[in-house]
Parts: structure tokens; C-alpha cells; sequence
């Protein structure tokens, strides 16, 4: 039977990174999730359709415009799914634990203090329990970047340069990802890359391409102090797409496990 909570097949961004997530995430009917950086529901109905009506699954998002939007898709579905506004860098302490915790796309809404996020999250991880987040990691769009460089070194852009600089080297990588959760204690840590090709045209289409634009391209357009130089420059490097398409993103899984109390006993 269909399920009607199924991933989205044309969501063509966070799908495929949820798919991710599902692969390595194990569930049982009855678990206790956070779902966090939930934005419009992707994968938290999925996971509260398949821990079914004893399971309980919190989906939380800072974006109070995006929990709107996972409501109102919920309507009156799933009871046992809730969807709350909650900053998930900083949890509150009467938050309970939970069996699982997981965050598709979520690791780049932990800035500034990404390992720290992360560790907030595990303190509400139950012993025994598995964390696993998805995100684009050190070395997504590396072509794209290059070439913004390069538009940039030619006008002699030195300011802008080293703006992007920062901004690509801020992204973690799968080793950084890693030495999170051994640094927490995690067992059984897995860390896993897939490469996702991103189809994003030129010119225009490149601009506004939706998966582009709002995210990543807006992050570079902030590394402009002029914002017309910045419309020259993209607009020159979405023209020369050929050079460093296809965009290559590279989806990262980031899982592990907490270590069981000593008197805990074998389930």
C-alpha cells in the first residue's frame, strides 16, 4: 500500500538527503523523536507514520512561517506529531530525551557554535539511544566556487575574495562531523558521503534556480559589499555555466549512538 506520508519524489533537494538519513536511521514502532530543523515537515511524517500512534515525534524549526506550513499540511493527521517554533541551538533544559534525534539538512542552522548545537542535542538523546543528521558538507559545489573566485581574482576583488574564502572553509566536513560525536562519547559512529548532481541550467535559470537561490547563491551575494558589482559577477558566471556544471553536492550522513547506562539491560 502507498503510504501518503511518503517523501516527496519531486522534492529534488530534500529528498534525496532524507533518503540518506533513512539509511542509516533505525526506527521501531513506539519510539520518541526530535526531528530537528523540521522546515515543512520532510521526513518528520514519514518518521511518525512508521513509529505509529505509541510513538510520539516532536518536528521543532526556528522558522515560525515553516511550522505554520507543516501544520497546516498535517491538519488534523498523525496526533502524535507535533510541530513547535524552537531555536534548536539552544534546547530548553524541561525538553525530555528521546529515542532518536534526527536533522535533515540541519547542521548548516547551527551556526555559530555548531559542535556546542550538537552537543545540546545529544544531552537530550537517551542513553542507548541514535542521532543522525544530513547535510551538504565541505566540498558541495566546489566548481561553483571556484569559478566565483576566479570572476572575482580577475576585477581584482581582494575583500570579496576572502569573504568567500571564509564562507566555503566554514562548511564542516565528514572529518569534523566525526570528531563531533567521538568528542561527545558517541559509539558506533558512522559518517557516509553521497554525491548529489544538481541540474541548474544558465543564465537566469541558474540565478533563480530554487534549490540555488535563497541559500547558497544568497550567501555569496553577501560577500559583496556592492551589491551591483555583485549582480555583474554572478551575472557573468551564471553565462559560463558549462565551465563548472554539473554542480556536484555532496550529501553527508552523520550518525551515532549514545553509550547505554551501566545497569542498563539488553532490550
Amino acid at each position: 500500500m502507498t503510504s501518503r506520508w511518503a517523501l516527496p519524489q519531486h522534492d529534488y533537494w530534500s529528498t534525496p538527503f532524507a533518503e540518506s538519513l533513512l539509511r542509516h536511521l533505525h526506527l521501531f514502532p513506539g519510539a520518541t523523536v526530535l526531528d530537528v530543523a523540521s522546515g515543512h515537515g520532510i521526513p518528520a511524517f514519514y518518521l511518525a507514520e512508521q513509529v505509529g500512534p505509541t510513538g510520539r515525534v516532536l518536528g521543532i524549526d526556528s522558522s515560525a512561517r515553516q511550522v505554520a506550513s507543516a501544520r497546516a499540511i498535517q491538519g488534523q493527521e498523525l496526533p502524535w506529531l507535533r510541530f513547535e517554533c524552537v531555536d534548536m541551538r539552544r534546547l530548553p533544559p524541561s525538553l525530555q530525551t528521546f529515542d532518536r534525534i534526527t536533522g535533515n539538512l540541519s547542521v548548516m542552522f547551527f551556526r555559530p557554535h555548531r559542535f556546542e548545537t550538537v552537543r545540546g542535542l545529544i544531552e537530550h538523546l537517551k542513553p542507548g539511544g541514535q542521532i543522525v543528521l544530513t547535510f551538504p558538507s565541505l566540498g558541495t559545489f566546489d566548481s561553483l566556487w571556484g569559478r566565483i573566485d576566479q570572476e572575482m581574482a580577475v576585477r581584482g576583488l581582494l575583500r570579496e575574495r576572502r569573504k568567500l574564502e571564509l564562507y566555503v572553509a566554514e562548511r564542516p566536513s565528514a572529518k569534523e562531523g566525526w570528531a563531533w560525536l567521538n568528542t561527545l562519547g558517541l559509539e558506533r559512529i558512522v559518517v557516509e558521503e553521497y554525491p548529489l548532481e544538481v541540474a541548474a541550467g544558465s543564465g537566469q535559470a541558474f540565478l533563480q534556480h530554487p534549490l540555488l537561490r535563497g541559500g547558497f547563491l544568497d550567501d555569496v551575494f553577501e560577500c559583496f559589499d556592492d551589491q551591483r558589482v555583485a549582480d555583474d559577477v554572478m551575472t557573468r558566471v551564471s553565462e559560463d555555466a558549462e565551465s563548472f556544471t554539473p554542480l556536484i553536492a555532496q550529501q553527508c550522513v552523520l550518525s551515532g549512538w549514545k553509550t547505554k547506562l551501566v545497569n542498563d539491560t539488553a532490550l
